[in-house]
């Protein structure tokens, strides 16, 4: 049995984000202790390599882990240790802000699912600067970028503009966060023609600076067909990078939990957004005709369902709600499928 395994019954009897923050503290506490990160990497870290190479980029292997896990970079220096190949902090915005009230994260076991309403509740970009500059990762490092709740839409370039800025000394990419569910109005930034003036703004933030970064955008499972092939088109005309496919849905279709999870608002992530995801992948390859490189995120709960993501065309994938419930010997489990 792996140690996750013998810890999972005790987290899952917490609310989940008592959880959550209970797991990020006993990982703090961990690479505190006296030979705790080298503990952690020989448990976690040393997996089966499987180098890729994208957008300048070097990655051990195509496993990341995906925004919202660590908004604040609190263990930015030690995601590889529990195996992972590059990990996405944030979301974060221009000031620090609370989030939503809670309850505001539920564990739907029966889907192997969550459900959140977080609010990009983080200390604001300037603090997860000071945490990068201070424990300088040597491992790629993604920036997820969000506008805070207060901005209007009209104003939101702004907020993407300042955490452009700040940011571009000490990650590796960016992501465009305009599909969350939980922003107010934020998902009205991929309607083409807001998307258009958005990234015309971000691209020429971003090719005055002095470092260049690869520009990834976060895109909604939610999008109709003929909205995802707008938005691939305003992605290869304001030359973005790659794309990130996808956020988490409101639809609530086929899950079998309890109607008092099943109807709390957010966005739902884990195993039924798996085939979504998948098929977003697919049709962002297909709209961009392979110009455009996939980070794929979306339900990845065991190897096969990771396998379906880079089958698609995803080029690197992102767990999340995976190492909820399975754990960092999901990593491992992949690596070992992947040929």
């Amino acid at each position: 049995m792996n140690i996750y395994d013998l810890i999972r019954p005790f987290l899952f009897q917490l609310k989940p984000e008592t959880a959550h923050e209970f797991t990020l503290r006993l990982l703090e506490l961990s690479i505190k202790l006296p030979g705790g990160r080298e503990l952690l990497s020989y448990l976690w870290g040393q997996g089966k390599e499987n180098p890729v190479q994208v957008c300048g980029l070097n990655f051990r292997h195509p496993v990341g882990l995906a925004a919202g896990m660590d908004k604040d970079g609190r263990l930015a220096a030690d995601w590889n240790k529990l195996g992972f190949s590059f990990a996405e902090l944030g979301t974060v915005t221009p000031i620090p802000q609370l989030g939503n009230p809670r309850p505001r994260l539920f564990r739907l076991p029966q889907d192997q699912a969550l459900i959140n309403r977080m609010g990009f509740n983080n200390h604001g970009v300037d603090a997860l600067v000071l945490r990068l500059q201070k424990s300088k990762p040597d491992y790629p490092i993604g920036g997820n970028i969000g506008r805070n709740k207060q901005t209007p839409n009209e104003n939101a370039l702004e907020d993407y503009q300042l955490g452009l800025k700040k940011l571009n000394p000490v990650v590796d990419y960016y992501s465009i966060n305009i599909s969350s569910p939980n922003t107010p109005g934020l998902r009205a930034l991929q309607e083409a023609d807001s998307l258009r003036d958005l990234l015309l703004g971000i691209r020429q933030t971003v090719d005055l600076l002095p470092v260049k970064r690869p520009v990834w955008v976060k895109i909604s499972p939610d999008l109709t067909e003929d909205q995802l092939k707008s938005v691939c088109d305003v992605l290869l005309e304001t030359r973005m990078d790659g794309v990130i496919a996808t956020n988490t849905t409101i639809n609530r279709e086929g899950l079998i939990s309890s109607a008092d999870l099943i109807n709390q608002t957010g966005g739902l992530s884990g195993h039924p957004i798996a085939k979504k995801s998948t098929q977003c992948i697919s049709k962002v390859i297909q709209y961009t005709n392979h110009q455009l490189p996939v980070i794929g995120v979306g339900g990845i709960l065991n190897p096969a369902d990771a396998l379906d993501k880079l089958d698609a065309g995803a080029t690197l994938i992102q767990l999340y709600t995976g190492l909820v419930f399975k754990g960092p010997q999901l990593i491992h489990q992949i690596l070992n499928k992947i040929k």
